[in-house]
């Protein structure tokens, strides 16, 4: 029975069926914290050592179950810290929710040690974002909070000022308008479906179309099987999204892979060729890689009718949950005779795995991270979950790591914040104890949150880490020289030996720096019955280059280089050992 407002917040959470919470102690939640203590056997709190952690464990715990994630933190710098990884839940969708403390109730505004004004500072990232003014308050802005980030697929925040936490549950006034039980537990999720005309209207446009294309994006996870089914039936690739790479396993016959620069070049050409596009749960900002507009008619599937024609000119916009609207689309469409567009883009993919696989397996020195990346993914589970982080690995996991089974894929897309990726993991390992997780990160990314490796220690947690070392923030370095045309500048990382900061913090460190040895240490540490890092040292000079090459990164490319980029002649080699194996 609850005793304090806290223990009214921390029992409504347990009964929304919060089984956990991330964050970090301090004195502006410590009435929570006792709550949370009182109530330890049905809800789990992971302390991590940076709140920004606390948040992206939230949303990478969000993004793998679909359920809500939790992030606590105290007054001030604590909340402060939140922002990073709760703008990365609101850009992805993932829905959140975010706890902070704030000062004393009648000190609020008067310069007071910690006093931040959260629910001001929150209103840009937060959707709901409400300061509980008294016990009577606590549920029924808990209830809005949790319905609101479970609806619009986003952040929720409350901030409860400290003493606030600690007053008795009964206690204060409560308003005659507010009835005690009034508010309910329960999110009705929609399940809208499109008129019964604009369905036919868009079969019509389908129908219609001779060389169609399906991009499908984060929204689509659910929906593989009539994905899948679209494809067969209007003769059309499916390209996906980064955040969509799950959708369909990347060795279906009717995927062309990822889109992009980290993307593929069969998914370019299939974009740039088509008459007739279908949108399934995208919102892929990048709108250089889109059909020129008015060259293809467009089919939009998407659960928020705020996104339909955002990116490109829809002519058909089906609002609605994918897999059900799909599901109403998919009698209505014709099996297309004329497969030839599928086709074209089947013997292109051929192609390029063909080239991902030599590029995958070379023996080259110093060893590059396509061969380490193409290693991990022979040795990953069917139900693996893949962290990704931001930066040059994110085109290596992208292009390398073959999505099958039960396999799940998340990243900071549309945010793109470096850092993620070992707090993902935290988020997965917390909700899957029992599948195989593995993060993939970069020396730049890792270092940000480095110290998460003790929260993964602390709590036992399998999760691999693969960090993809160069000793450079290597993807500004390749917008430097390939989007600005400039020499790098400001890209260089003081080497860190991370095998040894592994082993010291408790974990187990792996170092690899050669090809044939890849395998056998990333199958020692994945057998490791806790967490693992893996340094893998490779070739700085290796260019994440996209599936095609534009004329004018083409020329920014050669004004670097002309302009007295460092090491410029082993850059040179590099490109044109990859260019000759592509011809080759």
């Amino acid at each position: 029975m609850a005793k304090t407002a806290a223990d009214l917040l921390v029992e409504r959470l347990i009964d929304w069926g919060v089984d956990t919470i991330f964050g970090l102690p301090g004195d502006g939640i410590n009435g929570i914290f006792e709550a949370l203590r009182t109530n330890q056997a049905k809800i789990r709190f992971i302390q991590v050592r940076h709140e920004e952690a606390a948040a992206f464990a939230a949303c990478g715990y969000a993004k793998f179950t679909g359920r809500p994630g939790v992030c606590l933190a105290t007054s001030g710098p604590g909340g402060i810290h939140l922002l990073n990884g709760l703008y990365d839940a609101k850009m992805d969708g993932a829905p959140v929710l975010a706890i902070t403390g704030h000062t004393f109730h009648d000190l609020i505004g008067t310069r007071y040690q910690q006093d931040v004004d959260l629910d001001k500072l929150f209103m840009d990232v937060a959707a709901y974002n409400q300061r509980v003014s008294g016990p009577a308050h606590v549920v029924g802005a808990l209830d809005e909070a949790m319905k609101t980030a479970l609806s619009r697929r986003t952040v929720a925040h409350l901030t409860i000022p400290k003493d606030i936490q600690s007053w008795p549950a009964t206690g204060g006034e409560r308003s005659s308008a507010n009835i005690p039980g009034h508010s309910g537990d329960i999110f009705a999720a929609a399940h809208p479906l499109p008129p019964a005309e604009q369905i036919e209207r868009a079969a019509e446009l389908i129908n219609r179309g001779r060389r169609v294309a399906i991009l499908a994006g984060r929204g689509a996870l659910g929906c593989r099987d009539e994905l899948v089914m679209l494809a067969e039936k209007a003769a059309g690739p499916i390209v996906k999204a980064l955040l969509g790479k799950g959708a369909v396993p990347d060795g279906a016959p009717y995927t062309t892979g990822g889109i992009g620069l980290l993307g593929t070049a069969p998914s370019q050409d299939a974009l740039r060729e088509c008459d007739t596009l279908v949108i399934v749960g995208s919102s892929f900002p990048y709108l250089e890689f889109y059909p020129k507009p008015g060259q293809a008619r467009c089919v939009q599937i998407d659960i928020d009718p705020t996104r339909v024609g955002q990116r490109y000119p829809a002519e058909v916009g089906l609002v609605g949950e994918a897999r059900a609207v799909l599901q109403a689309l998919l009698p209505q469409i014709a099996r297309k005779d004329d497969r030839r567009f599928l086709e074209i883009a089947q013997q292109r993919m051929k192609s390029w795995n063909a080239l991902l696989e030599e590029r995958g397996t070379r023996a080259d020195m110093p060893m590059k991270p396509q061969a380490l990346v193409h290693s991990l993914n022979a040795l990953l589970d069917d139900d693996a979950i893949i962290c990704c982080d931001t930066g040059t690995l994110t085109t290596w996991a992208a292009r390398y790591i073959q999505m099958r089974g039960r396999m799940q894929f998340a990243a900071s897309g549309t945010l793109a914040s470096m850092a993620n990726g070992l707090p993902y993991a935290i988020g997965a390992a917390a909700a899957y104890p029992g599948r195989q997780v593995v993060a993939i990160v970069g020396d730049g990314g890792f270092t940000m949150l480095m110290g998460e490796l003790a929260t993964l220690v602390k709590y036992r947690m399998p999760v691999t880490i693969v960090i993809v070392k160069n000793n450079s923030l290597g993807q500004i370095k390749w917008e430097q020289i390939v989007l600005e045309g400039n020499p790098e500048f400001g890209v260089e990382l003081h080497p860190i030996d991370f095998a040894a900061y592994a082993r010291a913090v408790g974990a187990a460190g792996f170092t690899v720096e050669q090809p044939a040895q890849a395998e056998a240490t990333l199958r020692a540490a994945l057998a490791e019955p806790g967490p693992s890092v893996v340094q893998a040292v490779v070739d700085p000079n290796e260019p994440p280059m996209p599936g095609h090459i534009s004329t004018e990164q083409a020329i920014k490319f050669a004004e670097a280089l002309a302009r007295g980029q460092r090491k410029r002649f082993s850059i040179i080699k590099t490109v044109l050992e990859d260019k000759v194996r592509e011809v080759v």
